[in-house]
């Protein structure tokens, strides 16, 4: 009598580090792949928090929600003359980055754009993002 033959595969599933996340986002960034970096790297369930001056984007909650902001902001742009993203400065389960943008707004002409964000790390996944920038 032939038994069929199972074979049992082991996956091992490891959860990135903050380190290893910190350095996909930005190198995501650095390639202007935003959405590609939100969809892989947030948790469904993650905050963005923007600063109460904030012109026009607001904080949102969930990974739907903070991929539609990105979508408003990139509608907002009419022209992007330069971009650079800082390495990571990680500590713990937390990490920094800085951005430098030199966009042309709609309405609003060409605005240099200086920002720091500082993302929590929960289970491999970024669980919250904070932006810090200088309002008029």
């Amino acid at each position: 009598m032939n038994v069929p033959f199972i074979e049992i595969i082991y996956l091992k599933t490891s959860v990135m580090s903050t380190k290893e996340i910190a350095e996909r986002l930005v190198s995501l960034c650095r390639q202007g792949q935003y959405e590609t970096a939100q969809k892989e790297l947030f948790s469904k369930d993650a905050v963005s928090i923007e600063p109460e001056h904030s012109p026009g984007l607001q904080t949102v909650k969930g990974l739907d929600a903070i991929i539609e902001k990105g979508h408003q902001f990139q509608g907002m742009i009419e022209a992007v003359h330069s971009s650079t993203v800082s390495d990571a400065v990680i500590a713990g389960n937390v990490f920094a980055v800085a951005a430098v943008l030199d966009v042309t707004l709609k309405g609003m002409g060409r605005v240099p754009m200086e920002e720091v964000a500082v993302y929590e790390v929960k289970d491999g996944k970024i669980v919250k993002e904070h932006f810090f920038y200088q309002g008029k």
